[in-house]
């Protein structure tokens, strides 16, 4: 290729670059002993950008078919159209956990975990807290938050003051339940820990992110006896609180419950939506083993993308 000055000199003396740019080209043919051959020069020519790229198109239909989906069940929803939800063992048991205290005549304990109000394992769990919280309110049982980040117990204090009103016991919220203890892991997981063996709480709840102090306080609540309903999107933390609760909520069952607890048809949706692309996604990988296994290869090179430009 020969080489083509992309900037040139205007009328005004001033470079430019160049709107056309043209190139030639010619072969060479090397031989062993280092001689060549040179073909005739072809060109000029000028490269023209394609409008779509053709190595992308599975992601284009991909694309299409998320859109198809999101646009189908957004509709539905804004309609009302009620979906069905797989049932969830700690969801479907939070008013026997509640209703448990209750009888008790002891407070309920709602842990968050120590993340921040931009992780969305604390989102979810605040939507969870607003549901124990008028439960709580009908109940007339005390709930006490502690909290490992002040931005959180704010936010924690006003889900739980709605919470209140809605549930038409706006005198029966106590904002001192609702605290800042520290930022530090385990000076958190210590006083939480003290906070169940002084208060005798009988219920349990974990939601959000938790690290390396999860079995400390889940530990702690099982010796107390205490009824425990964990939920968390940390892998490395699942096995101990599946040993050390009664329910625990693996995973992205913690935004199901979220959602689910909500009622907002518009999260239904997009929980929908997600369910129908997994389920496309979990044929297409079958049917791609498949055919790898029986030699089909036109199928599988269906799903290749060049991700070059």
């Amino acid at each position: 290729r020969q080489y083509v000055d992309r900037w040139t000199k205007d009328e005004e003396g001033q470079y430019r670059e160049a709107t056309s740019h043209k190139y030639a080209y010619f072969f060479r043919s090397m031989g062993p002993d280092g001689n060549f051959i040179d073909s005739d020069i072809l060109g000029p020519m000028k490269p023209r950008s394609n409008i779509f790229h053709t190595k992308k198109t599975i992601v284009a239909l991909f694309i299409a078919l998320f859109l198809l989906f999101a646009g189908y069940y957004m509709v539905q929803g804004r309609r009302g159209k009620e979906y069905f939800i797989r049932p969830i063992a700690g969801i479907t048991h939070i008013d026997e956990a509640l209703g448990r205290a209750t009888e008790m005549g002891k407070p309920i304990l709602y842990v968050m975990g120590l993340g921040s109000l931009g992780d969305l394992p604390t989102l979810a769990s605040m939507t969870i807290l607003g549901r124990v919280a008028k439960k709580a309110a009908e109940y007339q049982n005390r709930l006490i938050v502690p909290a490992a980040d002040p931005i959180v117990m704010l936010v924690a204090q006003e889900t739980v003051r709605s919470a209140y009103i809605d549930a038409g016991r706006p005198d029966a919220y106590n904002e001192n339940d609702i605290y800042f203890i520290t930022r530090s892991q385990f000076s958190y997981a210590a006083a939480v820990s003290s906070i169940m063996m002084r208060e005798k709480t009988a219920t349990h709840f974990f939601m959000g992110w938790f690290a390396a102090e999860s079995l400390i306080l889940s530990e702690a609540g099982a010796m107390t006896g205490a009824i425990q309903i964990s939920g968390t999107d940390a892998v490395s933390q699942l096995p101990f609180f599946i040993t050390s609760c009664d329910y625990t909520l693996m995973g992205e069952e913690l935004y199901a419950a979220s959602t689910y607890m909500s009622g907002d048809p518009i999260q239904i949706s997009g929980l929908k939506i997600q369910d129908s692309l997994k389920a496309i996604y979990a044929l297409l990988m079958v049917l791609g083993t498949i055919a790898l296994s029986t030699n089909i290869l036109w199928f599988v090179n269906l799903f290749k993308v060049n991700l070059e430009q």
